[in-house]
């Protein structure tokens, strides 16, 4: 189902004001990596935000997501005096983690593997 146009206003307001939160708390910079928020998908009512976290060099993402986890109450506390009066109600978060750039190194790396082998296969042939 397509976002709507609030949806997305909301999901940028919250992504914003969710980077600063972050940036203050100091989960921007951690052990050496970096933490970042890739997306923020609202739920039609806005009473939900899944935001997606895109962590690098990070040696154990699962539990830096259990960390900001155990902050959560903080995080939402931080997050409600930056938006507060712009929305009626302080969407539930919901933090995942974001596989985008796994992939996409995954990917560069088969395109890498196939090349090899092309070029392999056509030095063999002549």
């Amino acid at each position: 189902m397509q976002e709507t146009k609030r949806q997305k206003q909301i999901g940028q307001l919250i992504q914003e004001e969710l980077s600063n939160v972050f940036q203050r708390m100091g989960f921007n910079v951690v052990e050496g990596g970096m933490i970042s928020i890739a997306a923020v998908k609202m739920t039609p009512d806005l009473l939900e935000a899944k935001v997606y976290l895109s962590m690098f060099q990070i040696k154990s993402p699962n539990e830096m997501l259990e960390r900001i986890k155990d902050r959560m109450g903080e995080i939402k506390k931080a997050l409600g005096l930056r938006v507060g009066k712009q929305l009626r109600r302080m969407p539930e978060l919901a933090f995942f983690l974001d596989d985008t750039l796994d992939y996409v190194f995954k990917m560069e790396e088969l395109f890498k593997k196939i090349k090899e082998d092309d070029s392999h296969i056509k030095g063999d042939n002549q």
